[in-house]
Formats: structure tokens, sequence, C-alpha cells
């Protein structure tokens, strides 16, 4: 009877104006190549981040190279100006 636990990147999106990239992974606990259990977790990335009045690219280096591929497919300089201005427009 033996267990085993898998991990898989099993959804990842696209999403809204300023392509959000979702990942959701899988954790998958089978036994004896049945599947007995299986958990989610998610996250979401923004194409850029803010540091004081600097803005910076999202670092992406600890994601799958596929995300790594879709973000950086989807997250123009033109899609991550839009996103900086409304950032910038939504402070307070």
């Amino acid at each position: 009877m033996a267990l085993t636990e898998t991990t898989v990147e099993d959804k990842i999106e696209v999403v809204g104006d300023y392509k959000h990239v979702q990942v959701r992974t899988a954790t998958v606990i089978a036994r004896d190549g049945t599947e007995i259990s299986r958990s989610f977790h998610r996250h979401s990335l923004a194409c850029s981040t803010k540091s004081g009045d600097t803005w910076g690219d999202t670092d992406i280096s600890g994601e799958s190279t596929e995300v790594q591929a879709i973000c950086n497919a989807v997250w123009t300089d033109a899609v991550k100006t839009a996103y900086q201005t409304a950032m910038d427009a939504a402070e307070i």
C-alpha cells in the first residue's frame, strides 16, 4: 500500500485588462495509483510591483517555465504602463 504525492499546475488563467495571471496548483495524494485526495493552492501575479515610488517588473523567476512564458507573452509594455498608471491614479 504505497502512498504518493504529486504536485501539478492544473490551471493557468489570464484575466482582466491588466493581464493578471492566476495559477492553481493541485496536490494529489494517491494510494497504489488511485487518487484518494486532491487539494488546491492558488496565487496570482500582476505585471508590475512598486517599491517606494519606483515601478519594476514582477519577479517571475520562481515560477514554472510555462507560467513565465505566458507572463512574458501577455505583459507587454503597453499593459505594464496602463497598469502602473491605473494603480498610481488609485493611490490616495
